[in-house]
């Protein structure tokens, strides 16, 4: 292969629940592609983000975290995540700087090591540690597989982005760009205003229900209203419980009116234009479990 040669192809970020994956993409790309909460587990959906560069094109493939299903929701989205391992060319193992590798750590090692694709260890939120912890880290990661590169980064700071891209792009065939120019994800529109409202409806809530909140955009319209044109979206945040009903809602609504200024917000910026959304919360009881409700809504 010659060094210069155009290359292009698909790099896939994994590793457990709330590694710093979805915050990875977001800064390598320079712009919100996957929604991002403290909440372990918040990432749903296979997201491609697409960097153009000059040399190569790389397609970034975020992926929910590996975990011990409980539902048959966990189910279908580990299944995700090992469809994507088989097809990509790397694959960036997230190993936070501020926890030792543990068992889970491991047990994704050991998955993909028979795997085609180059394994690149990425040692994520490097601006929590010390220097000197840092290089205590990077021997333990060192010694859970053996990693075609060891990359130590901090999505918050920025540090060392750049060689992380320059690192997957080098393990990357020659190829002619897989996607044309200025198209930065192949999302739809409708799915990514449905994660916004969600990340926005994750902000604040108690640990047993994060898990339970899913949203559809049930409508979309193009709309003349006095400050303009607009989109009126109608949306439904679905719970599996009554009393996650109430949580979501708040007091008088005041916590659904939170959610949707912010959701609001984030969706404007999405379409680059003004926005009217109507939120409703929805009781589908025991969804994650039920194979019908997790088809309509979109798993």
């Amino acid at each position: 292969m010659g060094e210069d040669a155009y290359r292009a192809g698909f790099a896939c970020f994994v590793g457990r629940p709330n590694a710093g994956k979805s915050t990875l993409t977001n800064a390598i790309m320079g712009r919100k592609i996957a929604i991002t909460s403290k909440r372990p587990q918040t990432t749903r959906h296979v997201v491609r983000a697409i960097l153009h560069r000059p040399d190569s094109q790389l397609i970034l493939v975020d992926t929910p975290g590996l975990h011990r299903p409980r539902t048959l929701l966990g189910e279908r989205l580990n299944e995700q995540v090992r469809q994507t391992w088989s097809e990509v060319d790397v694959i960036g193992v997230c190993l936070p700087a501020d926890e030792k590798p543990g068992p889970g750590d491991r047990f994704i090692a050991e998955e993909i090591r028979n795997l085609r694709a180059k394994v690149v260890a990425v040692v994520t939120k490097i601006d929590l540690v010390s220097k000197n912890n840092l290089v205590r880290h990077l021997t333990n990661v060192s010694e859970l597989a053996d990693f075609a590169d060891i990359v130590p980064v901090s999505a918050k700071t920025g540090e060392n982005l750049e060689t992380l891209v320059d690192v997957f792009a080098g393990h990357l065939p020659e190829s002619p760009q897989l996607y044309p120019d200025g198209m930065v994800t192949e999302e739809p529109e409708r799915v990514m205003m449905a994660e916004l409202v969600r990340e926005a409806a994750l902000e604040g809530v108690r640990d047993e229900l994060p898990h339970s909140l899913a949203v559809v955009i049930e409508e979309i319209e193009d709309e003349q209203s006095e400050g303009g044109p607009r989109k009126k979206i109608w949306a439904e945040i679905y719970v599996e419980r009554q009393s996650q009903k109430g949580i979501v809602i708040g007091r008088r609504g005041e916590r659904l009116k939170r959610v949707g200024t912010k959701a609001r917000k984030g969706i404007a910026e999405l379409i680059g234009g003004r926005v009217y959304l109507d939120l409703h919360v929805r009781v589908a009881k025991e969804w994650q479990r039920d194979p019908k409700l997790l088809k309509r809504l979109g798993f």
